[in-house]
């Protein structure tokens, strides 16, 4: 055996043969070759770009070694690195049993030298090499005609990961350098694609572990697509829906009216199991005691004057998903003690009807009615409330979630500004102070209100204090002490312009002043007299 750190020259006396000769191996040209050459490298290259998975392209390269180098039998080996134990991977030529006998330690035979010193090895005649193992047993059957070996280390880097190699019947005709030099070109192609593919599974866990990161996060950190807020008291709320969402449960959703008991029942349904089936809304105190019935259960034909046809009620409409009936509190004793039933046993019957129709419904309530109180004094059944309040989530004001008003302040400037067709680019900061005082009894429905109102009265791209409501203005309503004279008012919006502009100039007092229409000299005098640092506007844009 040969090992080629040095020279191929020493590796190829055998029977007195040149390079020179081996060059013209043949009598092929050598253009030709090298064309023949790079048509087989390229062939390779596409093998290897069949599949991400190595393993599955190994195999079909070592029959294209076959078909194009005249190679007998070929093999791939790994090194466990953990056992130290060098197996063989693919196999051209070797049966199953033959690939599992092929097992070496590090320097054990040809095979283990070549891992251990990472350097190629050629046996011309295997018959004469002590070296050679054969532990596979393959070459006995061809033993009197003799056969050359040739083995190349696989590297990532300086790192041997094993050996790729090849036996052919020895001719002196056949070149075994140019054997070496081909089957190294195509151990590194093959170590590239090992890189390659470890870098994409690298890549790959690592996309794996931060989507796994991210899912536990959002699944920790819950909010459903249709409310705004990231205050601490939303995310109570959140965590509520996430818990209740999966399941059938009865959900009593309370709180002030403007909160929002709507948009946590749409995030209820829409993230239940439910989601793809129908969910219909009743507003209890909209209709009247003389209607409701129908409108809940449905009526026959006849059953009261103006019953022209048969009509199905809401829960009929509901069946497989979810009705929500909004102000609950509302309902009269008679369709209480009708709806328990509902809740009880899932059935009921139209207006007029004998029939029991079963009804396979989710029922989520809400209110903004005291119902302890109403329990007190006899208007709503203990029963029926008992039922409906399994699972209560509170909605709280806005007044206890202040710093969703801003959000909630930019959400609604953006929607009003589309459907207006209006560019508001954003709120100024005395706009943002007179929010932020403000005691909102209207909560969330009322800043939509004032929101709205705003964008329309903007001519420049921003919602100033003054496009605000007048009730948000007064200093009760912004919890202010300051005076309320004209001087005072006048002041207060001179300065608002000022900082504006200030804020749109990045602190530029000329510029400024030419936005507002004003000389740099007065600029300077109301800058002073109002005591602003222009060097705090540096940083807006």
């Amino acid at each position: 055996m040969y090992l080629l750190d040095k020279s191929f020259k020493s590796a190829l006396t055998r029977g007195g043969q040149t390079n020179r000769k081996m060059a013209n191996a043949n009598g092929i040209p050598k253009v030709r070759r090298e064309v023949k050459e790079l048509s087989f490298l390229f062939e390779i290259s596409q093998i290897l770009d069949r599949s991400m998975d190595i393993r599955d392209v190994v195999e079909p390269v070592l029959e294209a070694m076959a078909q194009h180098m005249g190679m007998l039998r070929g093999t791939l080996t790994l090194l466990n690195r953990e056992t130290g134990e060098i197996f063989i991977e693919a196999a051209y030529g070797l049966s199953n049993t033959q690939k599992e006998r092929g097992r070496y330690r590090l320097g054990e035979g040809v095979t283990g030298k070549v891992v251990q010193t990472g350097q190629p090895a050629v046996v011309p005649l295997i018959s004469e090499e002590p070296l050679f193992l054969n532990r596979t047993g393959a070459r006995k059957s061809l033993r009197k005609k003799d056969i050359s070996f040739i083995c190349v280390p696989i590297k990532l880097g300086n790192t041997v990961i094993g050996a790729l190699s090849a036996d052919r019947l020895f001719s002196e005709r056949i070149s075994l350098k140019e054997d070496v030099r081909l089957l190294s070109i195509i151990a590194s192609m093959i170590a590239q694609a090992v890189r390659v593919r470890q870098s994409a599974q690298e890549e790959r866990q690592r996309l794996m572990e931060e989507n796994i990161r991210l899912q536990q996060k959002l699944k920790n950190r819950f909010r459903p697509a249709n409310i705004v807020g990231n205050s601490r008291e939303m995310q109570v709320v959140y965590d509520l829906i996430a818990q209740v969402s999966k399941s059938n449960t009865t959900v009593l959703i309370r709180g002030e009216s403007g909160t929002g008991k709507e948009l946590v029942a749409h995030a209820i349904h829409f993230n239940s199991l439910r989601a793809a089936k129908p969910f219909i809304k009743v507003n209890c105190a909209a209709l009247p005691e003389t209607v409701i019935e129908s409108e809940l259960f449905g009526h026959e034909k006849g059953a009261f004057t103006g019953a022209l046809n048969r009509r199905k009620g809401r829960f009929e409409l509901a069946n497989g998903g979810t009705i929500f009936l909004d102000e609950v509190g509302d309902l009269s004793p008679t369709t209480q003690i009708k709806l328990l039933r509902v809740l009880q046993e899932k059935e009921f019957e139209r207006v007029g009807g004998t029939a029991t129709i079963k009804a396979d419904v989710r029922i989520i309530a809400a209110t903004n009615r005291n119902l302890e109180k109403l329990l007190d004094e006899g208007k709503f059944r203990h029963d029926l409330y008992y039922r409906l309040n399994v699972f209560p989530i509170h909605i709280p004001p806005l007044r206890e979630r202040r710093t969703d008003i801003p959000l909630l302040a930019d959400f609604f400037v953006e929607k009003y500004s589309k459907e207006n067709h209006k560019d508001i680019r954003r709120i100024s900061t005395p706009a943002i102070d007179m929010l932020m005082s403000y005691h909102w009894p209207g909560n969330v429905r009322e800043l939509e209100n004032c929101m709205e109102r705003a964008v329309l009265l903007s001519v420049d791209g921003v919602i100033r204090s003054y496009h605000l409501p007048p009730t948000l203005q007064t200093a009760e309503a912004s919890r202010t002490t300051h005076s309320t004279t004209l001087q005072d008012a006048l002041d207060n919006l001179e300065r608002e312009l000022i900082v504006e502009a200030l804020k749109s100039s990045r602190g530029n007092k000329a510029k400024a002043a030419r936005a507002l229409g004003i000389t740099e000299r007065i600029m300077g005098l109301r800058v002073k007299k109002h005591g602003i640092d222009c060097r705090k506007f540096r940083i807006y844009g």
